[in-house]
């Protein structure tokens, strides 16, 4: 029984067909994600927005299988070659391979010499040979000479025949669907370095005499052969067993499976030898090809999969990470010989001042840029000191400390921030917009001190993909990377809610909901008629009707409007509940929002109705003990040590304070302040085995590590979460998981300034967990033209010539 999109979901996520049911209508209504997981939990029965998105992408798929699934009925069916069995194989495949498998002996193609064999009437020889093995070829062949049909002899005969047979066992769909997974099994990918690139290519040297089986391979090791593969430096081949095979062996697995299903055996009859050369040269020529080309998709599929799941992890790392709030913030651009870029935003984010400094070569005027900042903090009350981690960040970082020294009564506190995208923000029209009449090299600045504020509502006027927080994303399909970054996106937006008073166009336009020409309606009916009031006042924006109010109202906030609940997640569409709650504890809502002791000594089953269940219920009073709580973590600072400042300054065994800047499949990239990230390779990450470093850690988080191992030559520094650890693993290499040292052209090369720095004079910077892009969990970024390989890692990658 050919089971339906619904019930195939339901399957695989575990769940009830009724709850994909319900969320499938929802989505095809119309409804987000995050407003499906928030305000429909009792129709999908409390599917997460984890299962949600999963769903999502499942149901694109089948669909598109469903798609693919008709036309090639449809085709088949215009050729008259349609019949019931047919029909039912189609009908039951399971995946677009399967599917192609069996569409392939019916798909148009170019005239083959099959055909063409056929088109001379050789088919009943193949026939023969194939079922009567004891009939001698050649003779039998003779019967089928016809010079006026293209066949001379009796050899021309038997090698039309053999392309007949060949196209047959190749075009076998459950033949070959059972070879790929076996030769998915046991087989493995060869690399080698093509001869005269080993010195050109050396980036690649972890590559030039390299194997390993299929399944073993990690996504990393996968994008890194193919882009070796590439740029010309080595040679990959698909091999079917991990010890290669040779003809003094005799037929192979894949060649006896072959005969076995055809019916081919020696049993030395006439036909038996022909029969066998017949099976070997259709494997060697036409289905090892084919599978081998099958594989290299499936890797490159399955790599990047894995790369793009790597970069939304750390992207959702990055966007909820701890905001340092309503505070007065001085960015500082770096430069040399263009100076040091200063912004000086107010706590609301505002742009109160700016200015250019020359601290650094080759102006040197050291001490004025210091009193010109000074002479800024003091008038703005400023706080924090951003600085971008660009080209002259260490410098620039030095300059702040001394500025802290000599000014201590400033009470400033200096962080390092990644500046990746900035300048992409810079140049972008948004930015002439919000920024009018400010110089381009200016509002990198801006964007560097407001990102340390709250990172989420800053980096959301950049295209995710130039957030560089990925691997190799260069190479990864633009729409599928697109896709699932934007998902993220959404998904942190809403979580977080939304100050519709305060909001950016870019940032609404992120709420459920929310499209970017409806984000700018609510800009400007916000600034012609003032703040809105209440959530019953968006009702009043061109083009937002009922069905945009119901997916965006509980995700749009008004802090000290007419209504408490338009501050809380609580949707409007619930406040009746609310009222029945306030009933019941016969108070107000000031006198119960924010009391525990009076929220949790209430039943949610007392207010469950046929509109809203439990679930719902439960959401509502949890959010009315703790409205409008931020899911983000709290804003906290760590101190690099004193003294460390250098690569040089490394010795193995010392235990350093340190941000993880990014997170990889092999490991992560942690910041101890020297200007150069070290590597913590996944086997160096815990006594047990880790299956995936996000279980450890995440962009952002604060973490003591200790020094393995330092190459100052070639700025590797590999490091190790067990502090007990004393023996160097050598850029991470030989632990439990038995990769190659986090690869050459990933491990421990990254140069990120992640991290922010703690109070008053510390060499330092410090993070807030969650990775966030204001706080310096990001990775080191340039300023050309936004590339996203601007980060911790993908620096690495660049620096390696990968990127």
């Amino acid at each position: 029984m050919t089971l339906s999109v619904s019930q195939r979901i339901a399957e695989e996520l575990g769940v009830a067909e009724r709850q994909v049911h319900a969320a499938v209508e929802l989505l095809d209504g119309g409804a987000t994600v995050p407003f499906i997981a928030r305000y429909r939990k009792e129709a999908t029965g409390l599917l997460d927005d984890t299962q949600l998105r999963t769903l999502e992408e499942r149901l694109r798929y089948l669909r598109e299988l469903d798609q693919r699934r008709a036309a090639i009925l449809e085709s088949i069916g215009s050729q008259g070659k349609l019949d019931e069995a047919l029909t039912a194989q189609i009908m039951a495949a399971d995946s677009k391979s399967r599917l192609e498998d069996i569409y392939l002996p019916y798909k148009p193609k170019r005239r083959t010499r099959a055909q063409i064999a056929r088109e001379a009437g050789l088919e009943p020889l193949a026939d023969t040979l194939l079922d009567e093995p004891a009939q001698d070829p050649r003779a039998t062949a003779a019967g089928f000479v016809d010079p006026d049909r293209g066949i001379a002899d009796a050899a021309a005969a038997l090698d039309g025949a053999r392309a007949i047979l060949v196209e047959r066992f190749a075009e076998d769909a459950d033949l070959i669907g059972t070879l790929r997974e076996q030769m998915w099994s046991r087989g493995r990918l060869v690399s080698r370095v093509r001869d005269g690139q080993a010195t050109t290519g050396a980036k690649f040297a972890d590559y030039f005499d390299f194997a390993e089986p299929y399944p073993k391979l990690p996504s990393h090791r996968v994008l890194a052969v193919f882009r070796g593969e590439k740029e010309g430096v080595l040679d990959l081949t698909m091999e079917p067993e991990e010890a290669a095979e040779t003809v003094a062996t005799g037929p192979t697995r894949y060649e006896a499976a072959i005969a076995a299903r055809f019916g081919v055996s020696d049993q030395g009859r006439p036909a038996d030898r022909w029969l066998s050369d017949t099976v070997r040269w259709a494997w060697r020529t036409r289905i090892l090809i084919h599978l081998g080309a099958d594989l290299r998709l499936r890797l490159w599929q399955a790599a990047e999969t894995e790369a793009v799941r790597v970069f939304a992890t750390n992207l959702r790392d990055l966007l909820l990470a701890a905001p340092a709030g309503t505070r007065a913030t001085m960015g500082l651009d770096p430069g040399l010989r263009t100076g040091v870029k200063v912004a000086v935003v107010d706590a609301t984010g505002k742009v109160v001042a700016t200015d250019t400094i020359y601290p650094h070569e080759p102006r040197r005027q050291w001490d004025a840029s210091i009193e010109t900042l000074a002479r800024l903090a003091a008038a703005h009350q400023v706080e924090l000191v951003a600085i971008g981690n660009g080209t002259a960040s260490r410098e620039t970082d030095r300059l702040a400390g001394e500025l802290i020294r000599r000014h201590p009564h400033l009470n400033l506190t200096k962080l390092v921030v990644s500046e990746s995208g900035a300048s992409v923000y810079s140049a972008s029209a948004y930015a002439a917009q919000e920024l009018p009449g400010l110089d381009v090299s200016l509002r990198g600045a801006v964007s560097i001190a407001r990102r340390l504020q709250d990172p989420l509502a800053e980096l959301v006027k950049i295209d995710p993909r130039s957030i560089g927080v990925g691997q190799y994303q260069h190479d990864l399909s633009e729409v599928t990377l697109s896709r699932s970054l934007d998902a993220v996106v959404e998904d942190c937006v809403n979580a977080v809610g939304v100050d519709v008073n305060t909001a950016s166009a870019p940032l609404l336009t992120r709420v459920s909901g929310i499209g970017a020409g409806l984000a700018e309606n609510i800009v400007l009916h916000r600034d012609a008629n003032g703040p809105f009031r209440s959530r019953r006042d968006l009702r009043q924006v061109p083009r937002l009707g009922p069905k945009a109010f119901e997916q965006c109202a509980g995700f749009l906030r008004i802090p000290g409007g007419e209504d408490p609940l338009d501050s809380s997640s609580v949707h409007p569409e619930a406040y009746p509940v609310v009222r029945r709650i306030l009933a019941a504890v016969k108070q107000e809502l000031p006198a119960v929002i924010g009391r525990s002791a009076v929220l949790r000594g209430l039943r949610a089953t007392d207010f469950v109705d046929d509109t809203f269940g439990l679930p719902t219920v439960t959401d509502i009073l949890t959010e009315l003990e703790k409205p409008g709580r931020d899911p983000r973590p709290e804003f906290r600072t760590a101190t690099f040590a004193e003294g460390v400042e250098t690569i040089a300054d490394l010795v193995p065994g010392l235990i350093l304070e340190g941000v993880v800047t990014n997170v990889a499949a092999f490991g992560a990239f942690v910041d101890i302040g020297v200007h150069q990230d070290g590597l913590v390779h996944v086997s160096a990450m815990s006594r047990t085995f880790v299956r995936d470093p996000h279980e450890v850690v995440k962009s952002g988080d604060v973490v003591k590590v200790r020094v393995l191992d330092v190459d100052v030559p070639r700025k590797r520094i590999s490091l190790t979460l067990r502090l007990d650890d004393t023996e160097a693993s050598r850029g991470g290499g030989r632990g439990q998981q038995g990769d190659r040292g986090g690869d050459r052209e990933t491990g421990g090369r990254s140069q990120g300034r992640g991290g922010q720095g703690g109070r008053g004079g510390q060499s330092g910077r410090s993070q807030g967990r969650g990775g966030q892009s204001g706080h310096g969990g990001q990775p080191r970024s340039g300023r050309g033209g936004g590339a996203p390989a601007n980060d911790a890692m993908a620096d690495a990658l660049r620096r390696a010539g990968l990127a």
